[in-house]
Formats: structure tokens, C-alpha cells, sequence
């Protein structure tokens, strides 16, 4: 057994019993099935010329009866494959999906979202026939074939032989056209990818306004129209292939039957009386039965080929490496629910020799950095754009790990804790708010599922938003819309500030949190932070003077070393590099810092 087939074997695993009872019943109606042919030799052989109606009534009722039980056990047996596909489903998308989330940052930058969309809907879907019916149906298929042709051999071997004579060629022939069909799909699922790539980035409230605003709306509707052409002649070619060599099987399939006439009547005439009448019809009445499940069977061959290519991309997923993984006995540092007594982490946090790139054949994006930040501070990072500064920041919630050196908090290694503690111990309010399509209340529970309606409302308070939410007809009932833009880029920052808010971390890392406010607006909510920062550490990255001037440390970030440190006013008379980013003006925004 291949690799890949084992593994989409072990996708059934946790079924075996319903597996089992599949089979019973799949076995049950196979065998009922081949009662109906002898039952009808029986009626034309012996009942009918022998003019015997009592013999005839059984046999009949003996058919009918069969057809009966054989509807059932089908209904029965397609309900509990469905039941296992779709279970089979379920938890093959769960796993993709909750592997992608164990996933670094990293992955995602150098991976367009459409593409990732793609494999979760296009691909697990495309083989969604696969594991649903295709599993039972060969089973089903193949048990009676195996049945009937057995059945077929005990009427008479001689017709039984000149029937099969020619499966293998047909074997081999649907084997060739389903290389060919994987080939090709493999193909399509690539073209689907870029297209939903396409759509995921033109079709974002981002992509529309770009593309409105740069004029460039009908080249995007041109671009589209050329991938769905490409798609679509793909798509042609996929069911297209192989076709005239499917279709002589087919006819070879609806010949046999007239044959095997020619074949007994040739043999009655020459005077052999081991073929009755009977035997012909009941043979082939077999031999229909047979046809069916045998071009299914072939069918179905030529189908799992072409799934090959799907569960290829999908199992490519599944093994990507985990490079930030959970450690075995992870630490969980005491940080209760908010509002909730109960010993709390100081939130003291040491980079250590940290460096840092974010490819090993890229350049060190920190190098050497030697920090702390002791409990309930504030720092504040600087520096020019590529400086690193937000990669300082990221550091700090794990959302990649140092190439050298450590981080710790309240001396623990963040890589020796649990994602839980980390996820609750540090808050990130980066420079780029995302808010889900929902209302603003299911926005801030996001950071806190239980949290009440007035931890909602003090938390909003405290992010100087609530006054704005509470003048909206629906309240907290408001729909944000697409990435929040029904807000202001400040209204969403300071939603995002109040969702933080919420989780009350004990260390709080703002990453530009307050570069998308006016002057009037940043000074409500820079107050907000300056409250919530009181008792715990922050580590504050910006590039405003207003919001840095009164840190307990400023640390000046150049071309990823520490280049200075000290307050505003030390920086200041040192004359140094903070003092010519002051003189200068702030630094421009940084973009991937």
C-alpha cells in the first residue's frame, strides 16, 4: 500500500464499527442480489413449462421480496457512508485548519491568503466525493462483481470466461486515463488557487478602493476574466480526457449482452444441450447486474487518480513544520481573569544576546540585544524604519522565536511557556487593527468570551470609545462591517485598544498604537494607556515624541542594536542619535519594522 493511501485509510480510523456495519449491510444486499437470477432460471426452466402457479407464486414473491429488503439495506447503507464521509470531512478540514493556526507568523507573510482559502474550500471539497461515497461505492461495487461473477461461473463457465475475457485490458486502459487525469488536476487546483487568490485581494475593501482609486478596476475584471478562461479550458480538458478510450469500454459493455446471445445460440444450434434458455437469460440478467458495478468500479479508478493530485495538496499542508510548537510541560505563569483576585505575574521582561532574522539566508534583523524592562515601566522603542523595532515586539508575544539568545518574562523563557499563559500574560495592540465582520461587543469579547456587558462598557471607557458607541442606533449591537471599515481608522484603533483593555494583560506591547488618531483623539486615549499602563509593564514602540517623552526608558533601535538608552532628557544632552531623529522630526512610519 502506497504511502498516501495509508494515509487516507487512517482518516477512517476512528469509524471502524460504522465502517463495519457498512460492510455488513453492503455484504447482506450483494448477496440477495445474486438469489434474483436463479430464482428467474427457475421460472423459466421449471415453473412456466411445467405449469406449476404454486412454485411460480413463491418464486415471484421470493423476488419481490428481495427487491424490497435490497432498497432498504441501500437506504440504510448510503445514510451511514454519508454519516462517516461527512465525519471523515470534518475532521480532515478541523486538522488543516487547526494546523495552519499552530502555524508561525512567518508562514502567513510569504503566503497569500487566497491560496490558503483555496486549500481549506477548493481542495478538501473537491475530494469531499471521495470520502463520502467513492469508499463504499468500490466496496459496494466490488463485492458484487465478485458475487456475480462467482454467481455467473456457477451457471456456466464456458459464457462466464468469453464475458471477462477482455476486463483486464479495460483495467489497464482506465489506469492510463487516470495519470492522465491527475496530471491535469493538479493543474486546475493551482489555477483555482490564483483565482481565489485574485478575488481574496481585489475584492477586500482594501483591493476595491485601490483598484477605484489607481483606475485600474478594469484591469482587475481583465485579469479575472483570463484566469476563468484558462480555468475553464483546464476544466474541458480534465473531463475530456481519456474520453473516446472510456467510451469504446462503455460499448464494449453494451456488445457483451448480444454476444453472449450469438455466443449460446451457436452452441444450442450445434446441438449441445448443457445451455437451456434459462440459463441464457438468467446469465444475462447477471451479466447487466454486472456491467453496472464494473464501469462504476473503472469509473471510480479514474476518479481517485485525479484525487491523488488533491490529497497530494492537502497532505502538503498537513506536513508543513510547526517551528513554534508548545513544549512539553509548558509553564503557565498566574495571571487570574480580570476583576478576579489572586497572584498576579510582575511582568518583568529580558531580552538576552537576542538576534534575530527572519530567513537564514536573510540579514539579522536584531543582533546582540541586551534589554530590560522591569515591572510596571514603560520603555519606549525608536528608531528608524527597518530598525526593528515592531520585530522587537513580536518577540516578546512569541509570534516568532529568537535565531540567538532568549526573552523572558518574569525569567521564564517564552518559549518554555504555554500558548495560553503567553496569550494571556502579553497583549499586542498593533499598528495594523483587524476586527471581524460582527458587531462591536462580539469584537471586544474576542479578547474575554464571559465578559459582561459592563466590563464591555468600561473597558470602551477606558479606550475613550464608549461615548462613540453608545450614540450608534444599535449600540454595541453595531456591525463593523469588512476589517472595521465602517469606523474610522482612530475609531478602530481605539476599539482594538479597549479589546486589550478587556483581557487586561500584565504586559502590554503597543505597536504604533496610536499612529492612526488625530492629535485631539491621541491625547484621550494616550491618558486611556497611561492609566492602563499604571502597574504593569509596557513596552511602547513609537514614533510620536508625545507619546515617548515621558517613558521611563527610551531605547533607540539602529540597524538592529541597541544604540542608545536613557530618558528623554538624558538622550537629549548625550546629542546622539535620539537627538537627531528629534532635531530631524520623527522617524517616517515603519512598515515590517
Amino acid at each position: 500500500m502506497q504511502p498516501q493511501t495509508r494515509r487516507i485509510a487512517a482518516l477512517f480510523g476512528p469509524y471502524r464499527a460504522r465502517l463495519a456495519a457498512v460492510l455488513g449491510l453492503i455484504a447482506l444486499s450483494a448477496g440477495l442480489g445474486m438469489i434474483t437470477p436463479f430464482l428467474l432460471r427457475e421460472v423459466l426452466d421449471t415453473a412456466i413449462p411445467d405449469g406449476d402457479t404454486t412454485l411460480l407464486a413463491w418464486l415471484v414473491a421470493g423476488m419481490v421480496a428481495i427487491a424490497i429488503a435490497t432498497g432498504a439495506l441501500s437506504v440504510s447503507q448510503t445514510w451511514l457512508s454519508n454519516v462517516v464521509g461527512q465525519r471523515v470531512m470534518h475532521d480532515l478540514r478541523a486538522a488543516v485548519y487547526r494546523h495552519l493556526q499552530r502555524l508561525s507568523l512567518a508562514f502567513f507573510t510569504r503566503t497569500r491568503t487566497g491560496e490558503v482559502q483555496s486549500r481549506l474550500a477548493n481542495d478538501i471539497g473537491g475530494v469531499q466525493n471521495v470520502v463520502t461515497t467513492t469508499a463504499t461505492s468500490i466496496v459496494a461495487n466490488l463485492t458484487t462483481v465478485l458475487a456475480t461473477t462467482v454467481a455467473m461461473v456457477l451457471l456456466d463457465w464456458r459464457l462466464a470466461l468469453f464475458s471477462l475475457a477482455l476486463l483486464p485490458f479495460f483495467v489497464w486502459m482506465t489506469g492510463r486515463v487516470g495519470n492522465e487525469r491527475r496530471r491535469i488536476t493538479a493543474k486546475k487546483q493551482g489555477r483555482m488557487a490564483d483565482m481565489s487568490a485574485l478575488v481574496a485581494e481585489s475584492l477586500s475593501v482594501s483591493g476595491v478602493l485601490l483598484g477605484k482609486t489607481m483606475g485600474r478596476a478594469g484591469e482587475l475584471a481583465a485579469r479575472f476574466e483570463a484566469e476563468s478562461a484558462q480555468l475553464a479550458d483546464i476544466e474541458v480538458r480534465s473531463r475530456m480526457a481519456g474520453r473516446w478510450r472510456m467510451e469504446s469500454v462503455q460499448m464494449s459493455f453494451a456488445i457483451m449482452p448480444a454476444l453472449v446471445y450469438l455466443f449460446a445460440g451457436l452452441t444450442i444450434a450445434g446441438g449441445s444441450q448443457a445451455i437451456t434458455i434459462g440459463t441464457v437469460v438468467a446469465f444475462t440478467t447477471l451479466q447487466t447486474q454486472l456491467l453496472r458495478p464494473l464501469r462504476s468500479l473503472l469509473t471510480v479508478r479514474v476518479d481517485l487518480q485525479a484525487s491523488r493530485a488533491l490529497f497530494d495538496r492537502i497532505f502538503e499542508y498537513l506536513d508543513l513544520p510547526v517551528d513554534l510548537g508548545e513544549r512539553p510541560g509548558a509553564i503557565a505563569l498566574p495571571v487570574p481573569a480580570a476583576g478576579a483576585a489572586g497572584p498576579r505575574a510582575t511582568g518583568e521582561v529580558r531580552f538576552e544576546n537576542v538576534a534575530f532574522r527572519y530567513d537564514e539566508n536573510a540579514p539579522f534583523t536584531l543582533r546582540g540585544v541586551d534589554l530590560v524592562v522591569a515591572p510596571g515601566t514603560t520603555t519606549a522603542i525608536v528608531g528608524e524604519t527597518g530598525s526593528g523595532k515592531t520585530t522587537l515586539g513580536y518577540l516578546v508575544a512569541r509570534l516568532y522565536d529568537v535565531t540567538g539568545g532568549r526573552v523572558t518574562i518574569d525569567g521564564v523563557d517564552v518559549r518554555d511557556l504555554s500558548f495560553a499563559s503567553l496569550a494571556a500574560t502579553v497583549g499586542l495592540v498593533s499598528q495594523e487593527t483587524y476586527l471581524f465582520h460582527a458587531t462591536i461587543a462580539e469584537n471586544l469579547r474576542f479578547a474575554r468570551p464571559q465578559a459582561t456587558d459592563e466590563a464591555l462598557v468600561e473597558a470602551a471607557r477606558a479606550a475613550q470609545i464608549h461615548d462613540l458607541i453608545a450614540s450608534l442606533p444599535a449600540g454595541y449591537d453595531t456591525v463593523v462591517g469588512e476589517r472595521g471599515y465602517r469606523f474610522s481608522g482612530g475609531e478602530k484603533q481605539r476599539i482594538a485598544i479597549a479589546r486589550t483593555v478587556l483581557r487586561n494583560p500584565p504586559v502590554l506591547v503597543l505597536d504604533e498604537a496610536t499612529s492612526a488618531l488625530d492629535s485631539e483623539t491621541e491625547r484621550a486615549v494616550q491618558e486611556a494607556l497611561d492609566r492602563l499602563a499604571e502597574g504593569r509593564t509596557t513596552i511602547a514602540i513609537a514614533h510620536r515624541l508625545s507619546t515617548i517623552r515621558d517613558a521611563d526608558e527610551i531605547v533607540v533601535l539602529d540597524r538592529g542594536r541597541v544604540a542608545e538608552r536613557g530618558t528623554h532628557d538624558e538622550l537629549l544632552l548625550e546629542g546622539g542619535r535620539y537627538a537627531q531623529l528629534v532635531a530631524g522630526g520623527s522617524p517616517p512610519v515603519p512598515v515590517g519594522a
